[in-house]
């Protein structure tokens, strides 16, 4: 099975980087999950209480429950952090949209046993993106 199979294979997911705009990728991102019912998706935004009328949450910590796995649609500072919670939280499975990978992030979750998907397809085209 391959890294993204395992992924999509059962949920929850969350998605860092939701955004309450809905030109914006982690919205988009987020839709994408809800339109594939790929349910529960918990957004995480540090300063939105609810996203395409779901609850919010501050943080990974904050999380109701383990999810499955983590799309990251954050800038590459950001994700370095997000991959240090995501070990703290029990995560194990990253997928680090187009452009929120690093090199640091990269080699971290290496070095953490995480498993990710970074530099490839985009989870919009994976599941289809129907905007």
């Amino acid at each position: 099975m391959s890294l993204i199979d395992e992924f999509l294979s059962h949920g929850p997911w969350a998605v860092a980087g939701a955004s309450t705009d809905r030109s914006k990728y982690g919205n988009r991102v987020l839709r994408c999950y809800l339109q594939n019912e790929r349910t529960p998706v918990y957004p995480v935004n540090p300063s939105a209480a609810e996203v395409e009328g779901l609850r919010a949450y501050a943080d990974l910590a904050s999380l109701p429950e383990l999810v499955h796995g983590l799309s990251i649609i954050t800038p590459p500072a950001v994700t370095e952090g997000l991959v240090e919670d995501a070990a703290r939280a029990g995560i194990q499975r990253l997928w680090m949209q187009p452009g929120a990978e690093s090199r640091r992030a990269l080699e971290r979750a290496d070095e953490l046993g995480l498993d990710v998907i970074a530099g490839g397809p985009c989870l919009l085209v994976v599941l289809g993106d129907r905007e």
